[in-house]
């Protein structure tokens, strides 16, 4: 049973989400602001996140951007605003899914499971953990069975959960050129729904945290109306 955070100021699609979730077996906690969103995941141990954009304080952008400093959680992202710029920001900005309103509930569930599947409920260890070890590469570490990336220097570096399993796409496929598509059917499985772009910002994301200088890569180039290449070698720790 995994434990969803829902943050949205209006009571009625507060109301009509918990009773959905909580009928397919999930734990539901609510939050109408950033104060009370921030207070409830030091107090539990949240598995997911569904972030309204338009909150009367502090935005549903701000409290991802927040969010992501310090901590991995998955994030989906609800708006009513259908400009695909607003998706980009909020990817972003480290979220993992962004749904427009208004949504089926199945279809927000069925993403919901998706961003689950690719995170083990409670601890963020995958399924499978004793087929994927450590996998290294230019000095970094990339820590399957914690979820965790640590750089050169072994400080633990944050990413959200759709750069990890991006990054681990990339690390399980090295010097071989990838297309967008192959890198969404690899990072998220071949039934969900996303857009080219999407990839694009979180390979951008990826850079300026893995690559000295983003303008000239030297872990993950672009091949120009191709794809993407993961430039290093990797060895398994």
């Amino acid at each position: 049973m995994s434990h969803l955070l829902l943050v949205d100021d209006d009571e009625d699609i507060l109301s009509l989400l918990s009773t959905f979730f909580r009928k397919h077996n999930h734990t539901v906690s609510v939050a109408a602001d950033g104060q009370a969103m921030f207070a409830i995941l030091g107090a539990h141990k949240i598995d997911l996140v569904i972030l309204d954009v338009m909150l009367r304080e502090e935005d549903g952008f701000t409290l991802c951007q927040r969010l992501r400093a310090n901590s991995r959680v998955p994030v989906i992202m609800l708006t009513a605003m259908a400009n695909p710029t607003d998706r980009v920001v909020g990817l972003e900005l480290g979220a993992d899914d962004y749904l427009v309103k208004p949504f089926d509930q199945r279809e927000l569930l069925a993403r919901v499971k998706a961003v689950l599947r690719r995170v083990e409920p409670g601890n963020g260890a995958p399924k499978q953990i004793e087929t994927r070890p450590v996998l290294c590469f230019a000095g970094w570490r990339l820590d399957v069975v914690r979820r965790e990336l640590r750089s050169v220097d072994d400080a633990l570096v944050v990413v959200s959960s759709g750069e990890f399993d991006l990054l681990l796409a990339f690390a399980e496929h090295p010097q071989r050129v990838l297309t967008r598509e192959q890198l969404i059917d690899l990072a998220r499985g071949s039934t969900h729904v996303a857009f080219d772009r999407s990839i694009d910002v979180q390979v951008s994301r990826l850079r300026s945290k893995l690559e000295t200088d983003p303008r000239n890569p030297a872990i993950i180039r672009t091949v120009r109306s191709a794809g993407y290449l993961f430039i290093p070698e990797v060895t398994r720790g």
